[in-house]
Formats: structure tokens, sequence, C-alpha cells
């Protein structure tokens, strides 16, 4: 990098900042800094809820998946996504809409004290909230490997950049802030990803390869196979359900795009336009990827630096800084919307049943502790981002592929399907013991049994396993318990209908930190 490039990620930054102080005059309660008041355009929530999937692992991670294997990289993540969130714009997005306006809250997990009971509600929330500083600290740990390939500054400095830029502005700004910071980020990425296409397309040209031509060149043999490796169809399939989930609301941060629309038809439409944009856009950036063996030889082992070493040899000054630029718009978009949605969880969900104050927390003192959340947690994720390449968590793709893809699914499991009727015989005891033998199920495939297993658990059961386990239990303790009070019920026919006659006959919801509905918890 060179003082034009400088240039360009320093004004970056400053209209990052500039972009939170002026979403700050549109904050004026906790409504408004979670779920954006509920007005939040359709067209500007897709393009968030886009944004707000995927960062610097993309380039670091997935890159090395495609300098290795080649388009699996596509068939098996981003096509996926792109599925799953087209299924869940007509499955979920609305239900998760009707959170916010007939039920009122303002965290995605807070029907679920309603929904099951608090016991539930408290196991599924602090440990997603566990599972999120470590997803976020491995794209800080991304973002700070392509920092320190082109400035030379130190993991823990890039770090440390990074995630100040983001505190500073999603918790002036809350989501207005997020969103309104990807739609400048997704125009940059637009822009530095067309740029490094056009690169690649020109440089094999120059070396007449030829855009077409690539694919019979020795380095590419075999590249072009969708699912190869340890990338067969069991992941692929396993993949497709975790990504139904987790971009649907089970990660939590894409739930809030759909909430912060003004409707459920809104919330359908902008989950079309994310599922759009996961279709063609990645193909593009994925090109230049596919095509990094016949133009750089990576220096590591998992081919994690191909991309920003192909970077630096084909783009001039300037437009170097701007691909960087696109770097941190990933990243920053994503860490930032988990942020905001891990926050809302601690506040609204968590808080008010450790500490009797904060159920009485007014709109001051709660957009307080939202901010304060935000930066503690940004702080936790920054810190297990410095041990991200330890050997506890190995690199950056084991973390988001094995430890993020592994968990989520029995996290997201009773959070998502609690939403729909065919699943209104699942309670309380169905939750927890999905969720519990899930994580059980997560550490045997990973840790006692990958001890005993010549050559360990292949990656596909160990994404596969623990979701298999927690859905059939989910589905089975409900029919053999069924716990369908008429309580839990009326909430789930005012999360599936539109119709205010219905909608009036169901109990407004319990506040924050009742023991169920309408009733205050012990202490």
């Amino acid at each position: 990098m060179n003082g034009l490039d400088w240039a360009v990620l320093i004004a970056y930054f400053g209209v990052m900042v500039a972009i939170g102080v002026w979403s700050h005059k549109r904050v004026d309660n906790v409504s408004d800094f979670f779920t954006a008041g509920g007005k939040m355009p359709w067209w500007l929530s897709g393009i968030s809820h886009h944004m707000s999937g995927y960062s610097a692992v993309m380039f670091t991670g997935y890159a090395g998946i495609a300098y290795t294997y080649g388009v699996t990289s596509f068939v098996t993540w981003s096509f996926p996504i792109a599925l799953g969130i087209a299924i869940g714009s007509k499955l979920f997005a609305p239900r998760i809409n009707r959170l916010r306006s007939r039920l009122h809250v303002a965290s995605p997990l807070e029907y679920l004290k309603n929904r099951y009971n608090l016991p539930t509600q408290q196991a599924l929330a602090w440990s997603g909230i566990l599972l999120k500083i470590v997803d976020v600290g491995a794209k800080w740990a991304a973002i700070a490997t392509l920092l320190s390939v082109f400035t030379g500054v130190s993991l823990n400095q890039g770090i440390l950049i990074t995630g100040v830029i983001t505190a500073i502005y999603c918790t002036i700004g809350g989501l207005w802030a997020d969103a309104l910071t990807e739609l400048g980020q997704f125009a940059i990425q637009l822009l530095a990803g067309i740029a490094m296409f056009v690169a690649v397309v020109v440089e094999l040209g120059d070396r007449n390869i030829g855009f077409f031509g690539a694919w019979d060149e020795p380095a590419l043999q075999g590249h072009g196979k969708p699912l190869v490796g340890p990338y067969g169809t069991v992941f692929l399939l396993a993949f497709l359900f975790i990504k139904l989930f987790e971009y649907n609301g089970g990660m939590l941060n894409q739930a809030q795009r759909y909430m912060a629309t003004t409707g459920p038809r809104e919330a359908s439409r902008s989950a079309r336009l994310s599922a759009v944009l996961w279709l063609v856009w990645p193909v593009v950036l994925f090109f230049p990827m596919w095509m990094s063996p016949l133009l750089v030889q990576a220096q590591k082992p998992d081919g994690s630096d191909s991309y920003a070493l192909m970077t630096e040899q084909l783009l001039p000054h300037g437009m170097l800084g701007l691909v960087i630029v696109g770097f941190f718009s990933h990243t920053m978009a994503m860490c930032s919307s988990d942020a905001n949605a891990i926050a809302a969880v601690f506040t609204r969900d968590v808080a008010p049943v450790l500490s009797a104050r904060a159920r009485d927390w007014g709109e001051r003192s709660g957009l307080i502790a939202a901010r304060v959340t935000t930066v503690v947690f940004l702080g936790l994720s920054m810190a297990v981002a410095t041990q991200v390449n330890s050997p506890t968590f190995k690199d950056i793709i084991t973390v988001v592929i094995k430890w993020v893809a592994g968990l989520m699914g029995p996290i997201a499991i009773p959070m998502m399907l609690g939403l729909l009727r065919p699943f209104r015989r699942s309670g309380p005891t169905a939750a927890l013991v999905s969720w519990a033998t899930g994580l059980l199920a997560f550490w045997l495939v990973n840790y006692p049994i990958n001890w005993s297993v010549d050559g360990g658990v292949p990656l596909q059961y160990q994404v596969s396993v623990p979701l298999a386990v927690s859905l059939v239990l989910y589905i089975l303790i409900g029919y053999l318990k069924p716990e369908d009070t008429p309580e839990r019920l009326a909430i789930i026919e005012r999360i599936n209908t539109d119709d205010d006659s219905a909608a009036r006959a169901v109990p407004a919801p319990a506040r924050p930190g009742d023991d169920a509905v309408g009733a205050p918890a012990k202490e």
C-alpha cells in the first residue's frame, strides 16, 4: 500500500463514522436501536441482510477452498445460502416480522419466554451469545490477516483498528447505522469486485490462457467439479439445512432485518432480494479465486492468502485500496450487525432475568445499556480473535465451518421451528432436550470420537450430526410429550396470521423478566 491506498482506506473509515453520527439522530429508543422502529424500506433491509451475511472470511478461508478445490466453494456455500433464504422468504421472514408488529418485541429471542418458558429462553440466549463471540472473533482475525498482508501491521493491531472503528458507528447509530453503512459498503464492494474480476480476465488474456481456456490448464484439473474433497453430498445437504435456519434468523442478526421492515410482505420481499444477490454476486467474487492457482503461489498451506497475493499483484495503487476497503466492508457489516443483535438479546432477554433493576429500565436507561452491551460484546470478540489461530480453534475456516455451523443447529432449531404451526406440539422439554443433546453430539464427534477414530470424523459429519440429532429429537419429543398449551398455541397463532380478529384474541406477551405469560419472575 502507498499513500493513495491509505487515503482511500482512511476516507472509508471516516464515512462510516459520519454515517453513524448521522444515524444517531434517528435513534430515540430501544426499538429504534434494535429494529429501526419497523420503518426500514424492504430494499434497504434486503441489501443489509445480504451484506451482513458474509465477511473477510470469504477472501481468506473460502478463497483457500477455491484455490484448493475450485467451484465447490460456490456450490457448497453461497448456493445453499441463496436457496435457504429463498425458502425462508415464505416460511420465516413474515413470521419473524410479526414478532415485532404483533408481539412488540425488540429481540429475536424475546418471544421464546412465552413460546416455551424462561429456562429455554435463557439457554438459547446464553449459548447464542457465546457462539457469536467466537464467530465474530473469527471475522476479526480474517480481516486482520488481510490487513497484515497489505500493510505489515500485526494481527492484534489489525483487530484493534477494525474493532474500534466498528464500535464507534454501530454503538451510536444502532440498526439504522448498520443498514446505511451496509448500503454504502455494498456500492464499494460492487466496484471492488468488478475491478478484480476485470483484472483477472485481462491477466488471463495477457498470458494467452483466455477466459474459457483456463479450465483446461493442468493447475485447474478437477476444479470444475461441484462436489469434491471433504465437500460432498452429505456436506451440501447439511449446509443447506444449516443455512436455512442460520440465514433466516437462527444467528439472530438476519432476523433483525426482517423485524425492521414495515410489515410481513415487505420482510418477504427483502428476503427474496437477498436470495437473488446471494445467487449472482458471489460468482463474480469467486471467479478470481478459482483462477488464483494460475496466477499466484499461495504461501500458506490452506491457500488462505491467495486472494490477497493476487490483489497485490494485479491491481494498481488506489484500486488496491478500494479492494481492501471491500474486505473491510464485508467484515464490518457482519460484525456490527452481530453486535447489535447480541446487544438486543442481552438487554431484552438476559439482563432482566439477572437484575430486577433492568426490568424497570426506561427508554434512556435501556438505550444506554444497549450501547454499553454492544461495546462489551465487540471487546470480547476481539479478545477471542487473538486466539483464533491457537490449537483450540486451529484456523479461521475451522471456526466458521466446524464450530459455528456445527453448533448453530441445536441453538436455532427451537427458535425457528417454534414459529411454525406444524411444530406446535413441541414445547419446553423438546426444545431443551434437543438443544442439550445437539451440543453433546457436537462435542462427541469433534473430540472423544475424533480421538479414537483413525483419521478423525469426516467434516460433513462434524457439521451434520449435531443438526440431525437436534432436529429429530425436537420433532419426536413433541409427538411423544406434546406441550401445546392454550397460551403457547395463542402465541403461534399470533405469529402465523395477519387476521386482526385472531390477533386481538391473543393475550399480550409478558414483559422481559417475567416467568410466564403475564407473571412476574421470581427473585
